[in-house]
């Protein structure tokens, strides 16, 4: 494909060959000739002078390159456009597997593809254009969107509802049981029927083996646009707002608030009843006892402010060489006061 033409079709400008053949997209240090590559981070300057890529997606405002570059507002995101060029989405033709059982009362709507051993129980309604896998398991009274897509063996619990252009990878539940349990006088504990349901906004996509769990009464909500990474735990009567990112092993407690556009990265912890306002960014392994404000960062364990943490690390790395100091200066004070 010319250059030219994958500008045209990203709104790019073309610095260098028009008609030089583009045969896909690599990374920058893996990139071969006739390939398509990006560079946004300063940290692989060094790899762009030295990659085999044949053209490289660069901000407008970049230095010259030594290569054919289409210079972009979003060089990135154009790269993932890109990807989308050379590597379209698989097609799934319409139609209900042999294997597939689907309750007389459900409604499904036209252009679905309903995989080998999926099941679809009585009075689930799927919208248009869905695709169901292989081992999908939709529970009674669950209501789908249009275009929907579930990877083998998602699990979609009772009376759920799935908005439009939901992505769920393998293995993920929606409206599983909270983790609710009322404690007996004998020490034993009674399980608390979760009566509420699961609501998954618009465009939201939710990676493998992820749990959004069911309210004990009410609801959970994920908001539109919401972005959920592999073995992320959602507890039941949480509320996510929209366009927010919950990165790898998230957990949140029962009843917390996330607000929108927040980013809460790898293995952050947060504790119910809480609530993280919109904005706010948690850094790695953050643990959360209390609420967040809007547009904060916060980071540690308890989680705090991000230049206060930083600061307390560097001074916990010196607590050797501090408590040596102090020991000094109590001795000497020791002296002078004894004579």
């Amino acid at each position: 494909m010319k250059l030219g033409n994958i500008a045209k079709q990203l709104g790019c400008e073309v610095d260098g060959d028009e008609n030089l053949e583009i045969t896909g997209v690599a990374g920058i240090e893996d990139s071969e000739s006739g390939e398509l590559t990006f560079f946004v981070n300063r940290k692989y300057r060094p790899a762009l002078e030295t990659t085999r890529a044949s053209a490289v997606f660069v901000a407008k405002d970049a230095g010259p390159v030594r290569i054919a570059a289409l210079r972009s507002a979003n060089p990135y995101l154009d790269f993932a456009r890109a990807i989308e060029i050379f590597h379209p989405a698989p097609q799934y033709t319409m139609g209900i597997d042999a294997t597939a059982v689907v309750a007389k009362t459900a409604k499904i709507a036209p252009g679905a593809h309903i995989g080998p051993y999926c099941f679809i129980g009585e009075e689930v309604e799927i919208g248009r254009n869905a695709v169901l896998h292989s081992f999908v398991v939709i529970y009674r009274g669950a209501k789908i969107g249009n275009d929907f897509f579930a990877h083998s063996h998602v699990t979609i619990r009772e009376d759920c509802r799935i908005g439009d252009r939901v992505l769920l990878q393998n293995r993920v539940t929606v409206g599983s049981d909270g983790f609710g349990f009322a404690r007996r006088q004998d020490g034993s504990w009674h399980k608390i029927r979760q009566s509420g349901t699961a609501v998954i906004e618009d465009d939201v996509e939710i990676q493998a083996h992820s749990a959004i769990d069911r309210a004990t009464v009410g609801e959970t909500r994920i908001g539109r646009g919401t972005k959920i990474d592999n073995l992320v735990q959602v507890g039941h009567a949480c509320k996510v707002g929209e366009d927010t990112l919950l990165c790898g092993q998230v957990g949140l407690a029962g009843t917390t608030k996330v607000g929108s556009r927040c980013i809460l990265a790898g293995q952050v912890g947060a504790a119910g009843h809480l609530t993280i306002g919109d904005g706010a960014m948690l850094t790695a392994q953050s643990g959360v006892p209390t609420d967040v404000p809007a547009n904060a960062i916060y980071s540690g364990y308890p989680a705090t402010v991000n230049l206060a943490w930083r600061k307390s690390v560097a001074i916990f790395n010196k607590l050797p060489e501090l408590q040596k100091e102090l020991r000094e200066l109590r001795e000497t004070v020791s002296r002078l006061t004894s004579k």
